[in-house]
């Protein structure tokens, strides 16, 4: 299907544009989208409907309910300008895959990521997430090689080699459910004229729906634009780079849990590192058969303790963060934009539900255990007028 074409609502007069109703004027501006004069309120052509279709009041003699495509700049004025044909165009690409190049085809790679696999394509991000995993491998290496390895006690090398290698594993496997999940991406395109007839606007009431004029989708509630992820997001946090990813409606438990593992793996490494550092202090490195030499053994605590001292508060903070805006039913978008809520707000556990799923259980810590979400079902972003 062509996506729908945004023109001025018709009127009377010949080729001039009906003034705005008072019922559209009214309608507060979409979420995610600041008021400022730029904002229209424009509606389906006459031309463009289905036989017998008449979507705004009057014409063809029949009372039909007024629906108004809301954007949030004028660059819809320049999208519309350039056709259906180009909106098609950018749907089509989204839907198939993005162009993987010659280097992939050269390998043997016909499309890049994978069906069914989520990953943003961009540079900064791939390196920020390859760094990530750089400083765990790192801290991995010094705690099992330099700390845990040369220890003369057996209880303490196992015990506290198992809580280690388990909070690194969950931390690392938080991480590649962030970075590889859907954020909870909006359909690229679904803007149609038939989308728009199909969602059953045919109660007798007038509709006000939101479309970006990006990506040309029917804006959820509480969803935003990613200018790197270059889609809407459903109750989008923020895009992380970290992660490489969005954080999101359905990825958001992932993100928490990975700043919450790689909080305590920190300060555990802390522990670990000046519990090693004082008994080879203490013994004047005789107790400490590493395999390096002091100086060498030494650089290597002294980064690894920065490491968890930097990353042990900055992940802390940020995991607070998070819970908080969980707990209060807010996204971190929401809150810098001081964005009034014109959502229904949820209870505290309500609220934790919809992000780590229902009901309460251990499978809440589990970056294995995936969240089951409103049952994929999203509304759009729209007003009874």
């Amino acid at each position: 299907p062509q996506p729908a074409m945004m023109s001025a609502p018709a009127s009377s007069g010949a080729g001039q544009p009906a003034p705005e109703t008072a019922n559209s004027a009214e309608l507060p501006p979409p979420i995610g989208s600041p008021a400022s004069p730029a904002d229209t309120a424009v509606s389906l052509g006459d031309d463009e409907l289905s036989d017998g279709e008449h979507l705004l009041g009057g014409g063809s003699g029949q009372q039909q309910p007024k629906i108004i495509v809301r954007t949030a700049t004028s660059r819809s004025r320049r999208m519309a300008a350039g056709g259906a044909h180009g909106l098609a165009r950018d749907a089509g690409a989204a839907s198939s895959g993005c162009d993987c190049g010659p280097t992939c085809r050269l390998i043997g790679i016909s499309r890049f990521p994978p069906a069914g696999l989520w990953f943003v394509k961009d540079v900064c991000g791939v390196f920020c997430a390859m760094f990530t995993w750089f400083l765990i491998f790192y801290a991995e290496y010094v705690v099992l090689f330099i700390v845990l390895i040369p220890a003369p006690s057996f209880a303490f090398k196992w015990i506290n080699g198992v809580i280690f290698h388990v909070l690194i594993l969950l931390a690392f496997s938080s991480h590649c459910k962030a970075m590889l999940s859907d954020p909870g991406a909006v359909p690229i395109g679904n803007a149609t004229k038939e989308n728009i007839l199909r969602m059953g606007y045919r109660d007798g009431k007038d509709r006000v729906i939101y479309k970006c004029p990006k990506c040309c989708c029917i804006k959820p509630e509480r969803s935003h634009h990613c200018s790197v992820c270059r889609r809407c997001i459903r109750k989008m946090d923020h895009h992380c780079p970290w992660v490489n990813n969005c954080v999101g409606e359905t990825n958001q438990k992932y993100f928490v849990l990975f700043t919450l593992y790689i909080c305590i793996a920190s300060f555990f490494a802390i522990y670990l590192t000046v519990h090693y550092f004082v008994l080879c202090v203490g013994s004047e490195w005789e107790s400490c058969a590493s395999g390096f030499s002091p100086p060498a053994t030494t650089i290597f605590l002294v980064f690894l303790l920065v490491e968890g001292v930097l990353f042990g508060l900055f992940t802390a903070i940020m995991c607070g963060e998070q819970l908080h805006g969980i707990i209060n039913d807010q996204t971190g978008i929401e809150n810098l934009k001081r964005e009034r809520h014109s959502w229904e707000k949820k209870s505290r556990l309500v609220s934790m539900e919809a992000v780590f799923g229902h009901p309460f259980s251990w499978r809440w810590l589990s970056p294995f255990s995936s969240p089951n979400l409103s049952n994929g079902k999203h509304q759009p972003y729209m007003y009874s007028v």
